[in-house]
């Protein structure tokens, strides 16, 4: 009985598996790129944003909001760092998207999250928090463009992207300095640096990988990374202050 058991559970398995390959799913990888992104030189001031117009908004805010085009940390860690696999996937390979949403909030008139990714498909839900006039414009160029008004807090929209882009530009035409960026992939093996500057893209086969970092004030960065079968690769990141 024990035998046939485990027989009948690798048959599962491996049923699976053989679904997966019909379906043109790669199968999921051992691999992990974790890192830091970092920033020499001086760190910038981001501008004041004043919210006196908007009152609701500006009540949201405990200290005068400042704009996020760069966000460093005491020790010189970049936030809001847009790390990708750039090339080195198996030709072919088709992935899923996720059926959970990605969610961007218009909250406190600000964008949150300020730089973020999903996948091709992948459905982003659009969200107003504050009591007034929210529109979010999307300037794609790979995509649709689309631009989108809601009037009063609560509303919620959807859209999905069509094609891998990076980056794809977010604003808004009633609060100039309301920005956001999205990485659309086609893949799932994406990042975006933390407050402390980290970041961890899991599930890699191995292989080598030409892997880009993207931040929106100071460019763009490629490495190549090889990656064993199992455990994890560092790869940091330094961006020069500009």
């Amino acid at each position: 009985m024990r035998r046939y058991a485990m027989n009948a559970a690798l048959l599962v398995a491996v049923g699976a598996l053989g679904a997966a390959w019909t379906r043109g799913e790669p199968a999921q990888g051992g691999a992990t790129i974790t890192g830091k992104v970092k920033l020499t030189g001086t760190k910038p001031t981001n501008p004041r944003i004043d919210m006196t117009e908007e009152p609701a908004c500006k009540a949201k805010h405990q200290t005068p909001p400042t704009a996020e085009t760069v966000v460093v940390s005491a020790s010189g860690m970049l936030a809001n760092a847009f790390i990708y696999v750039k090339s080195g996937l198996p030709a072919g390979a088709k992935y899923q998207a996720p059926a959970t949403p990605v969610v961007i909030d218009q909250d406190g008139c600000r964008y949150k999250p300020h730089v973020f990714g999903l996948m091709v498909g992948q459905t982003l839900e659009i969200r107003n928090s504050d009591p007034l006039l929210h529109n979010i414009k999307a300037k794609a160029t790979k995509n649709r463009p689309f631009n989108i008004s809601q009037p009063t807090a609560g509303m919620k929209s959807n859209r999905t992207f069509s094609a891998a882009e990076v980056m794809v530009s977010l604003e808004c035409n009633v609060h100039g300095w309301m920005n956001a960026y999205v990485g659309v992939m086609a893949h799932p093996f994406y990042a975006v640096s933390g407050a402390d500057g980290s970041f961890s893209i899991p599930g890699l086969p191995a292989g080598t990988y030409e892997v880009e970092a993207w931040h929106e004030k100071l460019g763009t960065q490629t490495v190549t990374v090889t990656v064993p079968a199992t455990g994890s690769k560092t790869q940091d990141f330094t961006f020069a202050a500009k």
